[in-house]
């Protein structure tokens, strides 16, 4: 938050590493002159994205509409139930007042707003680290059907499971331009590494599984939810969660129309007893090389990210987070702290496919790292220690050669 990253290396549109994720499209399907066209192409009624990919392939959207299709079906049992579909998906006024562990609540504005009305402060914009999986850096696990899920634990399309102590996460996205409101239909994607400090689709061993990335839609409320696993903490970085917020369904194929991107930051006491057992091997020893205070981070600053958790080490852990954002201004394009550890650095466990490189904190005092066997994102810090700066671009192996910070 207190410096800018620059934008991360595109690769051609469409093209994807490990497995053949269906393509995003530059036009736009709903321009009225390509009407006529292949874009028009539909399945009982509802407009096919890529009409050249089976029905399965069509993407997020698509996959959205077939719920609500689906819902209105169960109209032969009462036209109580369809109008209850109408309502939900046509609703713009939610006034359903939403209370969370983190003390704000959304509630009904009333009349005209304006974010300058609101009594809340907008979550803190976070870098996206170099391995969203969004599509931004290469890999893009937004366009294939099934992302939308709650539990993100299993891979889409396979049986991997990611293995840890359960992990519950609500958030409550809220609107604060119009009157500190839910922000139904906003659509959420989270991802974050396993309990080895592995990220799915890019380190070595996991490049081709998709655990641990998920999107989930809003509700009357603004509330997601996803059941996940408590992550590991690799060398240079606090244990945390990545997300992105989009304003519905329809714009999260494209990175770029993110309406915030952050990060959430897990609390030592949970994690001190979490990394004790033996899934999380290292983890424990590269937490005692950290404090929020000096993650690159988080150490400008984190009440506003830090998770209050409930429940146990045996039973799981969860926890409640409102994110309010501010529609009105442009969002930031991440930030660094200006704490001195270093980011990246190998897994916990010193084995393959943890984040490996420089840091994105703001000096050379923490504990550095390799890349794990050469296919995690590499590099060094700036020759000035400053950690100014974010660059991060990824060849056509999938492995990132070039980063001044590859902190996630």
């Amino acid at each position: 938050m207190n410096q800018t990253e620059d934008t991360p290396g595109r690769r051609p549109v469409g093209h994807r590493f490990g497995r053949p994720f269906p393509e995003a499209r530059e036009h736009d399907p709903h321009d009225p002159s390509a009407a006529g066209t292949t874009t028009d192409a539909r399945f009982e009624g509802r407009r096919l994205h890529h009409p050249e990919e089976d029905v399965e392939d069509q993407g997020l959207a698509f996959d959205v509409a077939t719920v609500v299709t689906r819902r209105g079906a169960l109209g032969v049992l009462g036209a109580g139930s369809v109008v209850a579909v109408l309502a939900a998906c046509s609703s713009t006024d939610a006034s359903t007042t939403t209370g969370t562990s983190g003390g704000t609540s959304a509630s009904d504005g009333g009349g005209s707003a304006s974010s300058a009305d609101s009594a809340l402060t907008e979550m803190p914009g976070e870098t996206a680290g170099p391995y969203p999986g969004d599509g931004s850096n290469g890999q893009d696990v937004l366009e294939t059907s099934g992302v939308e899920r709650s539990d993100i634990r299993t891979s889409i399309d396979s049986d991997t499971t990611a293995d840890g102590v359960g992990l519950e996460i609500t958030m409550t996205i809220i609107d604060m331009a119009a009157g500190d409101v839910p922000m139904e239909g906003a659509a959420v994607y989270l991802w974050q590494c396993d309990a080895e400090g592995r990220y799915s689709m890019y380190s070595s061993g996991v490049e081709n599984e998709t655990y641990l990335r998920g999107v989930q839609i809003a509700d009357a409320q603004g509330k997601v939810t996803f059941t996940s696993i408590f992550p590991g903490c690799y060398s240079g970085r606090w244990p945390h969660l990545h997300f992105e917020v989009f304003p519905d369904a329809e714009s999260i194929v494209d990175s770029t129309n993110a309406i915030l991107t952050s990060q959430i930051a897990l609390p030592q006491d949970a994690a001190d007893g979490v990394y004790a057992l033996d899934a999380y091997t290292g983890s424990a020893e590269n937490l005692a090389q950290l404090t929020l205070e000096t993650d690159g981070i988080f150490s400008d600053g984190y009440d506003q990210q830090l998770a209050q958790l409930s429940g146990s080490l045996e039973s799981g852990y969860s926890f409640s987070i409102d994110v309010p954002i501010d529609t009105t201004t442009e969002p930031e394009a991440g930030g660094m702290g200006g704490g001195g550890a270093m980011g990246g650095g190998e897994p916990p466990s010193g084995g393959e496919g943890g984040p490996g490189g420089a840091s994105d904190g703001g000096g050379m005092g923490g504990p550095g790292g390799e890349p794990p066997s050469g296919e995690a994102p590499s590099g060094e810090a700036p020759a000035d220690g400053s950690g100014s700066t974010e660059s991060d671009s990824t060849d056509t192996s999938g492995s990132d050669t070039s980063s001044s910070d590859t902190s996630s």
